[in-house]
């Protein structure tokens, strides 16, 4: 672990470090990103901004080094797909297991999800980067998931794998990001996690999952 200019943290550096981050995330999550300033996150972790900026460059690359972690973790999700069965009920527990793996993911780092799909839309290659790391996380598990059930003979040869995980991937992402808004229109969580897993059963298998 080394300082902005090179010189590696000892202990109480890392200590250091590690509390802005902490705080950093904290704070991203009651206040919108562009209003984070360095003195009130070092204020928040009880030191001074000169500290803060012997780890970070600016607020940015501090969110930037959240966000790498963030997507470190996102290894976790492929796991929930990649040697999976998609046969009867076991494929049907595998769909709930992803839907739930990928709502738990989004609810637990739901601030940096935020910044990072904002930097992404904006154009920012660092966070689009970050964003696809997450995403393909999931998408090349599934892909090979309906490719080899292609082989098998149990899904349509003309549906290309690439686009059905692709579009499965993004209605998760969307649906998780999206949790707290779905009580206005009247589903409750206990409704969407079902709903999320029947259609991402459906789109991988092409048939009504074995309950």
């Amino acid at each position: 672990m080394r300082t902005v200019d090179g010189r590696v943290a000892g202990r109480r550096g890392q200590a250091t470090r590690q509390k802005l981050l902490d705080c950093l995330s904290e704070m991203l999550r009651s206040s919108p990103y562009r209003d984070v300033k360095v003195i009130d996150v070092a204020r928040k972790a009880g030191t001074s901004p000169a500290t803060f900026y012997q780890y970070f460059p600016d607020v940015e690359g501090a969110v930037l080094e959240l966000a790498d972690g963030m997507a470190a973790e996102s290894s976790d999700l492929s796991a929930l797909v990649a040697g999976r069965s998609w046969a009867g009920k076991a494929g049907w527990q595998t769909a709930q297991e992803l839907v739930d793996g990928f709502l738990e993911f989004w609810r637990h780092h739901d601030a940096i999800l935020r910044v990072v799909d904002l930097g992404a839309a904006e154009g920012d290659k660092r966070f689009a980067k970050i964003r696809m790391k997450v995403l393909n996380a999931v998408n090349s598990s599934l892909s090979e998931a309906v490719a080899e059930l292609q082989a098998k003979g149990r899904v349509d040869p003309d549906v290309n794998p690439a686009a059905v995980a692709g579009s499965l991937v993004v209605m998760l992402a969307a649906a998780a990001s999206h949790q707290k808004g779905f009580s206005s229109w009247g589903v409750k969580q206990a409704e969407l996690k079902p709903t999320l897993a029947l259609l991402t059963y459906l789109g991988v298998t092409g048939r009504k999952p074995t309950r």
